[in-house]
This record gives structure tokens, C-alpha cells and sequence, in this order.
């Protein structure tokens, strides 16, 4: 079994480093109601598991049966094939309508659908900035309509994706990367439990992993189990290596030689292909430049660009902004 599975929290309490956010969902749930709420922030940070943990608080035993979760990156990826297959909208996909209205059919129809023994019940989007913008004016519609029975929750990486008008209906909770400290205790704790029958990973090693997975405890716990289970702890950057930061180093090696408008391009890609948001890239970036051209100058334009990028609307013209302003660095 995977450990990620096995540690997965249970409940709010068991959820570590987001005590802010595990505050507002606790009272929310002892008051039986709560807001449109989108949950916000890097991977691996309890968005998810959070939401599944406010709705048992929230319902008890019948949280299932009050909450739909719908995965949206794979419903806009596979598009009308899913919607044949998936047995949960199978008998509600119609073959004359297009993606964008079967979509809207039935979210309709599952948002018609009574709470049992409570006064609303949960609509949740997985991943919802992959809701192309069709889809998200639909929605707004809906929500308008169904404020009474329902409560839409938005979980995404990159906030910036959805519109204004469900922005302003929703509270916003931001789900900051984990302390340092605090996966460091929860990898240590795992470590005590599995490590019968299994290789020893010390404290030195505990702390590669800590930074490898940089705020993403999913991402820790993958490579503790890795390391346990082969006795390998080595290596742990180019083992955690993502494909994003590929992209991200081959992307400052343009810059380096002057291709700045090809480097923006695998940027932006990053932002549009991999769901990233600008603050994400900008992350990926700054872990990049440390391993290679750990400089004063560019700490400085990252940190910059880092309290631009908090104040924009346009994500895309903070980074090629970055762009220039790393490849100034680089020139001089």
C-alpha cells in the first residue's frame, strides 16, 4: 500500500501545517453552514483530503451522499468520451449536445438533487482551473440559482484561472506549502511505524527529503517510503526531479544564451499545459537558479517579481517581465 494512502489524515485535526485554513473549515462545520469557498494552493498541500474531512465533520455518515466531486481536468481532457464511460453521468450524457451543455446538464442535475437530512450539499471541482470559460459562466448561472441547496467548492493550483464573477462569490483559502518543520515531524513519526523490516533513513537524510519535496508532504511521504523500502536516500533532487522542472531549467538555459522569447514560450507553457500558476512557476524557477546560478542579482528579481506577481491580474506579463529581468542578469 502506498503510504500516501495509508497516512491520508481522517480528519480535520489529523491535517498538519494549514492551521488557519483547518480553523475556518472546523467552524464552519459546527455552525452547519459555510460560503462558495475556493481552496487554493501548491500540490500536496491537503486541499483535497481537507475538503473530504469538512464534509464528514459537516454531515456525519451521510457526507457521501451530500457531496459530488467532479474531477474537471479529466472531464475536459477526455471530453465526451468520459462522459459515455463514467457511470455517474452515463445515463445523463446526450450525444446531440455539445461538451459545454452536456457539462452544464448535468451539473444542473445533480445540483437539483434534495441534501438528505441537511439544508445544502457540496458541488466540488477538482482541479478547476481546467474549467474553460463556457463552462465557468455556466456555472456562475447555476450558482445563482441554487445558492439554497448548494455550496460550490473550487480546489485549484492556480486561482487566477477562474473568473471574476465566481471569484467574487466564493471565500478564498489559501493552503500555504507545509513548514518545513512540520513535515519533518510527520515523516520522522512515519518513520517510527514502518521501520521494522525496513532500511533506516536518519535525520540527515529525513532533511534532503524535506527539502526535495519543498512544502509538498504527499510528495515527502512518496520519497520517505522510496527511500525506506530500497535503502537509497542519495540522490533525492534528481530522484524528485518533476518534468516541470525539466522545462523550468531547460527554459533558463535559453535565457542564458539569449533566446529569451523561446524560454518564455516553455514558461508559459508550463502555465497553460501544466496547470501551473504564476507563482508556481515562479517557485519552479527559483529552485532551478539556486542549483545553477545561485547569484545575489537574481535573488533580487526574483523577490521582486515574486511581490508583483501577488499584486497582477496578468500572470503572463509578470513572466516575461521576469524573463527579461533574469536575462539582464545573465548579460552583465
Amino acid at each position: 500500500m502506498f503510504w500516501i494512502t495509508k497516512y491520508r489524515p481522517g480528519s480535520l485535526t489529523d491535517i498538519v501545517g494549514q492551521d488557519a485554513v483547518i480553523h475556518h473549515l472546523r467552524s464552519f462545520a459546527q455552525s452547519g453552514t459555510c460560503p462558495h469557498l475556493i481552496l487554493s494552493g501548491p500540490h500536496g498541500t491537503g486541499k483535497s483530503v481537507a475538503i473530504e474531512c469538512f464534509a464528514q465533520e459537516l454531515y456525519g455518515e451521510d457526507w457521501e451522499l451530500n457531496t459530488t466531486v467532479f474531477q474537471t481536468a479529466d472531464l475536459f481532457s477526455q471530453g465526451k468520451a468520459l462522459l459515455e464511460q463514467d457511470e455517474r453521468y452515463a445515463h445523463l450524457y446526450q450525444k446531440n449536445m455539445s461538451l459545454i451543455n452536456n457539462f452544464k446538464h448535468i451539473i444542473r442535475w445533480y445540483a437539483s438533487i434534495k441534501p438528505l437530512n441537511a439544508t445544502f450539499k457540496l458541488m466540488v471541482f477538482e482541479d478547476a482551473h481546467t474549467l474553460t470559460r463556457d463552462a465557468q459562466q455556466g456555472l456562475r448561472r447555476i450558482m445563482e440559482r441554487t445558492s439554497g441547496t448548494c455550496r460550490f467548492i473550487f480546489s485549484t493550483t492556480n486561482p487566477s484561472a477562474l473568473i471574476p464573477a465566481i471569484r467574487s462569490r466564493c471565500l478564498p483559502l489559501f493552503f500555504a506549502p507545509v513548514p518545513t518543520d512540520a513535515v519533518l515531524d510527520r515523516l520522522r513519526s512515519i518513520r517510527e511505524i514502518e521501520k521494522t523490516g525496513l532500511h533506516s533513513c536518519p535525520d540527515d537524510d529525513l532533511e534532503l527529503i524535506v527539502q526535495a519535496s519543498a512544502g509538498d508532504l504527499r510528495r515527502a511521504i512518496l520519497l520517505l517510503q522510496g527511500a525506506m523500502e530500497t535503502g537509497r536516500c542519495t540522490d533525492l533532487f534528481e530522484i524528485a526531479q518533476s518534468e516541470t522542472a525539466t522545462i523550468t531549467a531547460g527554459a533558463l538555459a535559453l535565457i542564458r544564451d539569449g533566446d529569451t522569447k523561446s524560454a518564455i514560450r516553455r514558461f508559459e507553457a508550463l502555465m497553460i499545459d501544466s496547470g501551473l500558476s504564476g507563482s508556481e512557476v515562479l517557485a519552479e524557477i527559483r529552485s532551478a537558479a539556486k542549483r545553477e546560478y545561485n547569484h545575489p542579482a537574481l535573488a533580487v528579481v526574483l523577490a521582486e517579481a515574486e511581490f508583483r506577481m501577488l499584486h497582477a491580474n496578468n500572470e503572463f506579463i509578470q513572466i516575461g517581465a521576469l524573463t527579461a529581468g533574469i536575462r539582464e542578469v545573465y548579460a552583465s
